[in-house]
This record gives C-alpha cells, structure tokens and sequence, in this order.
C-alpha cells in the first residue's frame, strides 16, 4: 500500500501548534430538539452545557458534553453568560445539535447519515464504555435504542452501532479494563479514575488522501497522530483508519503517547481516554481517482439531503490563525470579517468539510 510505506515518513512527524488549537466541537443536524437532547443526555451520559437560540434566523443550537464529576459540580447554568464563557474557553470536545426551527413538524424532513451512498462523507460519533455488551443490551431492551449493529453481528466483534433519532449511527466501544485516568491522553476531564459509564471517543470522517488531510488536521492544526490501523493491504477492499487527538503540553509530557502508532500500546492508550479522538477513515485506492469525493453534509444540490455540518477549532488568535491558514493554501467558506457572526470563521478542509475556526473566549451573543 502506497501512502502506508513508501510514505510513512510523511504521515508521522512532529506537532506543532503555534495558534494553540484545540478541537472544540462536532455540529449535526437534528430534526427535533425533544427527542435528540434527551438521548445523548439519558442514554449516553452528555450534559447540556449551554445553550443559544437565534429566533431572527429560526435556529437553536444545543453544546452537550460527557464532563468528569468534578466538571459537572461546577457547571454553571445553562444560557447564562458563564455557560457562554465556559463553552468558548472549554479544553474538551463537546457535540453541537443545530435545530431549524420547524423541523420538528416538519413529517418529510430528515437528514443525511452520512453513511449511504452517494452522500457518504460523516461516519459516525462514538462513545466509550468498559462493556459493550452489557450496555448494548440495557440500551437496546431497557432504553428502546435502536441499533444498526449489536455487538455479536458482523465480522467485528464487540462494538455495536446505535441510531440516534435521525438516524445517525453512534459507535459502542469498549474502555480499557486497566485502571485509565482522565488525564490520560484526554482533553475535557480532570484527574482520577474514570466513572462514567460512557464518554464521547470519536467523529470519524471519509477522507479521500490520508497525505492531504494528515497534513491539515496534523501539520496545520496541531494534532498529534495517536495511532494508524492498516486493514486489507493489497485488496480491494483494504482501508486504513487514522486516529488524531490535540494533547496539551502537560499531557504529552506526563504521558506522551507510544511512538510506534500501530503498536498495541497506540491502542490501549486511546481506549484510556477521556477525550474523543477524531478517526480519519481512507479507503485504498481513492486518493488516485480524479473524480471521487465524499459529500460534506452542507451542500444542497439535486438529491442531497444535509447532516452532519462541521468540526470545530479554538484559537488564541482568530485573524492570525486563519492568515497562517490561508498562507498554507486553506480555502475560507467565511473569513471572520464576513457574515452576521464574528468571531469565527469556516475553512474548507482537503474534503470540503466545513471546518469552524473560533476565536478562544472570544464570542458572546446573549
């Protein structure tokens, strides 16, 4: 496989993060607010920690995040300006649920998984649990959650699928039975042993070229490649799955992660996490087709449905970081000058993706 050996020396290579990004945040579509708060806060242990409603523009946006104890005991309220305050200055990744108003009565309204052609591009959220059958099973015959893939199904043994409300498929997989500390690797979470039954561990993406998009989400915005899984090497099935994280200086010092990132040791240290990791998934054999791309949930041609809507990054500073980035070759869908909105920006990533550049502690709209 190509990008796998003859250059692997440039899909490894060291940090750097001079606009201290951090990822902030994953935004999907929802169809009614009534039914998709409730399952990722009841059934998967999330926490709404602020929330904005927009009624000029008929939206509403809800930041919901698995938080330690600790977090939660100092959580102020919701739609005050300390949540705001909070959520923009937050060292964890939370999940943004945009709802246009009306959907909800809406009976012809949905959105686009992201996992059925010809819009594939999102994959799926994830949430880590130490037993996956257990919570499968409470899920499923206590819970009424519906699942694409129990975890005895399939050729891959012990993760599940769940369908959230509209659709969208949310990972189960299992947390190291070793005694794991939120500091491990984590962003969001204090020290200590992790009691959550759940927390948020992936987004995974459809990338087209690992070289292209390692080099955004690693080069450019400062993630550390965590751990690479090649699979089907040679076949025409054969796909590889990148794992990116952004570990702050005291993380990487007190626990850097293991150098060799197809090593047991790269997964059990992201299966020790508190934070989530975001998965880059690259079918062999894409980045040599001219025309191939992956749909990027926000474009409203003939016969697409959006969905999934963007990732998010902070920044210490907003207009310097995105001049870094367009000096690079970055595309900008929104300069942080442009729209109704400052204090932010949307990029393109090598994909399309909408990729949401945030001034850190720098918005406030209530």
């Amino acid at each position: 496989f190509r990008v796998c050996a003859n250059k692997m020396s440039s899909l490894v290579s060291n940090v750097s993060n001079p606009h201290k990004f951090s990822w902030q945040q994953t935004m999907l579509r929802i169809k009614d607010p009534k039914l998709s708060v409730p399952f990722y806060v009841d059934n998967f242990g999330f926490t709404l920690i602020h929330k904005y409603d927009f009624p000029q523009w008929k939206f509403s946006l809800y930041f919901l995040a698995t938080l330690s104890e600790e977090e939660r005991s100092a959580l102020p309220e919701v739609g005050t300006p300390a949540s705001e305050q909070l959520l923009w200055s937050m060292k964890g990744v939370c999940l943004e649920l945009t709802h246009n108003h009306g959907t909800e009565d809406d009976p012809d309204f949905k959105v686009s998984s992201g996992n059925v052609e010809p819009l594939r591009g999102f994959g799926h959220l994830a949430v880590m649990t130490p037993d996956v059958y257990a919570a499968s099973a409470e899920l499923e015959q206590q819970r009424g959650v519906k699942f694409q893939k129990r975890p005895d199904e399939g050729k891959m043994k012990g993760l599940a699928f769940a369908l959230d409300p509209d659709g969208y498929w949310v990972e189960i997989i299992r947390r190291s039975a070793e005694s794991c500390t939120a500091s491990n690797g984590g962003s969001a979470g204090g020290s200590g042993t992790v009691s959550n039954k759940f927390t948020y561990a992936q987004t995974m993406l459809r990338i087209k070229d690992p070289a292209k998009s390692l080099h955004f989400y690693r080069d450019l915005l400062g993630m550390t490649l965590l751990r690479q899984v090649d699979l089907g090497v040679g076949t025409d099935w054969g796909f590889s799955l990148f794992f990116l994280a952004h570990l702050s200086d005291e993380e990487l010092a007190s626990n850097p992660p293991p150098a060799d990132i197809r090593s047991p040791e790269a997964s059990e240290y992201i299966n020790c996490m508190f934070g989530p990791v975001l998965e880059l998934t690259h079918n062999h054999g894409t980045e040599d087709q001219p025309d191939f791309k992956y749909y990027n949930g926000n474009d409203e041609g003939p016969g697409q449905v959006r969905g999934f809507g963007h990732t998010g990054f902070l920044c210490d500073d907003l207009e310097a970081a995105c001049a870094s980035l367009e000096s690079s070759g970055v595309a900008f869908k929104k300069k942080p000058q442009e729209g109704n909105m400052r204090g932010l920006a949307f990029a393109y990533d090598p994909d399309n993706y909408w990729v949401e550049i945030i001034q850190r502690k720098g918005i406030a709209m209530l």
